[in-house]
């Protein structure tokens, strides 16, 4: 019993000396304490060489290298799509729709017949003003044939000059008259040529307005149909007018390319040419129009919708560029994380000018070469060991432990 006491006695004294060793090692030491070195000896082994923690494992990681490559300077925008032209086809004649010859919603080209007004008025108009001009012309070549017989007798004073006058006279008034007969028979050629409703232009027709059968004026015309030219087709971009001066300096060298987008910027619609830059800047929005054209061959650009606009107005050469998903975005800006020669991570603030095709160009932060992490990133910290696929690890980074760092950037 009194063993036992003994030993309960023992133990409480040695167990707060060993608490005190593990945690108050520092000043322990440096008294040079012999009861509490064993103490200090256990924990140290237990956290590993100066007092450092277990190194974690290396992070897997993918990683592409900075490339020097020419890129292309954007400017970008959104636009409405208008149609290069927009015809409402009406009729020029008064008359009966007697055909409509077209379907809704068809392609047609400049000059196609689209509908025929009852054309038995006009035909008649065009056959009397024949028939007027005939009987002028008649009256013509006899007042011709006088004259020709005024002129050989007035020689032989068997005439006197006055009537000679006159007949010269009645010769030019029927030359007029004549002219005059001309001029009307192409009017009514013409208004009978208006009875065939043509397709202005080469489009695409809309929903028809007018019934075969209706009675259509021209004095107060009503529209049949509309048709739209689809190919080429114009879209109407507005920049900010900061813009003015870079978009201006590349027209003045060449038409500025512009690729037309969806409104995610995920999908080409189509690959055009800034035309036209407006004359003026919007005061109350700060703002610029442009017109560009495309070809729209597949007829993805409609009127009335909406289209971004990629506008090409510089190219920077030999710039350093880098995948996109390689940039990461902290609350002190954009930053990359860097895979150095002895397989550990670096961070590394950058500076990202813009994105295009998947890749980011950095206008400040990268060196060519210098490779940067794609895929692994989420687990990273400055300085943690790293493994890249596909590579094997350097002996320099299998032989050196890096201590745990608390600074970590999402």
């Amino acid at each position: 019993m009194k063993r036992a006491a003994k030993l309960l006695i023992g133990a409480l004294v040695v167990l707060p000396a060993g608490y005190a060793a593990y945690h108050f090692r520092d000043d322990i030491k440096s008294l040079k304490l012999p009861f509490a070195l064993p103490f200090m000896q256990a924990a140290e082994a237990e956290q590993g060489p100066a007092g450092m923690p277990p190194p974690r494992p290396p992070v897997a990681v993918k990683v592409a290298a900075a490339k020097a490559e020419d890129v292309p300077i954007y400017l970008t925008g959104i636009g409405t799509i208008q149609a290069s032209n927009t015809v409402n086809v009406q009729s020029r004649v008064d008359g009966e729709i007697v055909q409509i010859l077209f379907q809704e919603g068809q392609d047609v080209k400049q000059g196609d017949i689209l509908a025929v007004i009852d054309p038995r008025p006009f035909q008649a108009q065009l056959d009397q003003q024949i028939a007027v001009r005939q009987k002028d012309q008649a009256l013509l070549d006899g007042a011709q044939i006088d004259m020709e017989r005024y002129d050989a007798l007035i020689k032989t004073a068997a005439i006197s000059r006055q009537i000679v006058d006159q007949q010269h006279a009645l010769v030019e008034q029927y030359k007029a008259q004549v002219r005059n007969d001309e001029a009307q028979i192409e009017y009514a050629r013409t208004q009978l040529g208006f009875t065939n409703i043509r397709a202005p232009i080469g489009g695409r027709l809309g929903i028809r307005l007018v019934d075969q059968g209706n009675y259509v004026r021209a004095v107060s015309p009503t529209t049949i149909v509309t048709v739209t030219q689809l190919q080429p087709i114009s879209v109407i971009y507005t920049l900010a007018a900061v813009a003015v001066g870079q978009t201006r300096l590349s027209l003045g060298q060449a038409e500025a390319p512009v690729v037309a987008l969806t409104a995610d910027n995920s999908t080409e619609l189509d690959k055009g040419t800034i035309t036209l830059v407006d004359n003026q800047v919007d005061q109350a929005s700060g703002t610029i129009k442009l017109k560009a054209s495309f070809p729209n061959k597949a007829l993805k650009l409609w009127p009335g919708n909406f289209a971004n606009g990629r506008i090409t107005v510089d190219t920077r050469k030999n710039a350093i560029t880098a995948p996109a998903i390689a940039v990461r975005h902290g609350p002190r800006g954009d930053f990359v994380w860097v895979a150095k020669a002895d397989d550990t991570a670096a961070f590394r603030p950058v500076t990202v000018g813009q994105i295009f095709d998947g890749r980011a160009l950095i206008d400040k932060g990268l060196a060519k070469g210098e490779r940067v992490v794609t895929d692994g990133y989420y687990r990273l910290e400055n300085g943690a060991r790293i493994t890249i696929e596909g590579q094997t690890p350097t002996a320099k980074a299998q032989a050196t432990t890096q201590p745990r760092s608390e600074s970590r950037v999402d």
